[in-house]
């Protein structure tokens, strides 16, 4: 197996591993509360990560980071993590992992449309259809209108919609400072880094809003715990780790784009696991997200 293509496969299987950890979190989100969930799975993941990483690298904690790697990774995960995870999570609540990972699909273009504008990355005429017909996806499955009505409407709850919009968001911004911050640095402990990051901001968060009772309340609950572990195992420990092996080894675009297609591989999952009936439509537009990721790359 060459380098590149352990990078892609690496893409594959995280696009895979976001399928499972969205729909355990899901399933928990809905007994415990997002914010909860939020926070016992990034305590559960810097525990799986921390173990792998005194196994593979003989280094408990990444004390061999270099400062520029704090800086940045930490601000990464900030962004990333807290900020841009508490607006997902919410989302899988209000409108579903289905949809959320669906409109998540916007992340590629707005990673190549903030490249563009700070790191100077090409942007061209390929790279705006690109953008256009994942727009276009996402716009066929949550948009709608009535029988005889002329006006649009959005055929989800408009504060899920939009928390999904701003955790696809928060994600574009952590990839680009994560690509700055890592650079050659490892990514099992770069991921390790992130995780400290978003804990921290949690553990801010959770402090001022006075939920610390809601976190006790839900380690009681044995059904919450289980999913929150699942979803923490192929989460923010195999996934992010995975996609961070695969921003290292293959150009950003086609880690984007192989990752991207978690519209199309959860729907599966969601028929199976959660029951959920989806239409033809609904299928289109996760098939064109990925198209659109892909003419945007590739």
């Amino acid at each position: 197996m060459n380098i590149r293509n352990l990078g892609e496969l690496a893409a594959l299987a995280t696009a895979f591993c976001w399928s499972m950890s969205g729909i355990s979190f899901e399933k928990a989100g809905k007994k415990v509360g997002s914010l909860s969930v939020n926070y016992i799975r990034l305590i559960l993941a810097f525990f799986f990560v921390s173990l792998y990483s005194l196994i593979k690298r003989g280094l408990l904690l990444p004390i061999d980071a270099s400062m520029h790697n704090w800086i940045f990774l930490t601000i990464s995960g900030l962004i990333g993590f807290t900020l841009g995870d508490l607006f997902l999570f919410q989302a899988y609540v209000e409108v579903g992992t289905r949809i959320s990972m669906l409109i998540m699909a916007s992340s590629p273009p707005l990673t190549a449309l903030l490249g563009f504008i700070f790191l100077g990355e090409r942007l061209d005429l390929k790279s705006l259809v690109g953008m256009a017909i994942t727009i276009t996806g996402i716009a066929i499955v949550i948009l709608g209108k009535d029988e005889g009505e002329k006006k649009f409407k959005f055929n989800y709850s408009k504060k899920g919609l939009i928390s999904a919009f701003l955790g696809s968001f928060g994600q574009a911004i952590g990839l680009i400072i994560s690509k700055i911050g890592m650079k050659n640095y490892n990514a099992l402990a770069s991921t390790q880094i992130r995780i400290i990051a978003g804990f921290i901001g949690f553990t801010i968060l959770i402090a001022i809003l006075k939920k610390f009772n809601d976190i006790k309340t839900a380690f009681k609950d044995k059904g919450a715990m289980k999913d929150i572990t699942i979803g923490a195992f192929f989460g923010p420990f195999v996934g992010v780790t995975l996609s961070l092996v695969s921003l290292q080894y293959t150009a950003s675009g086609i880690s984007s784009t192989i990752t991207s297609i978690t519209p199309v591989t959860i729907i599966p999952f969601s028929v199976i696991l959660l029951k959920e009936r989806v239409k033809p439509k609904e299928i289109l537009g996760a098939v064109l997200s990925v198209i659109g990721v892909a003419v945007l790359f590739l």
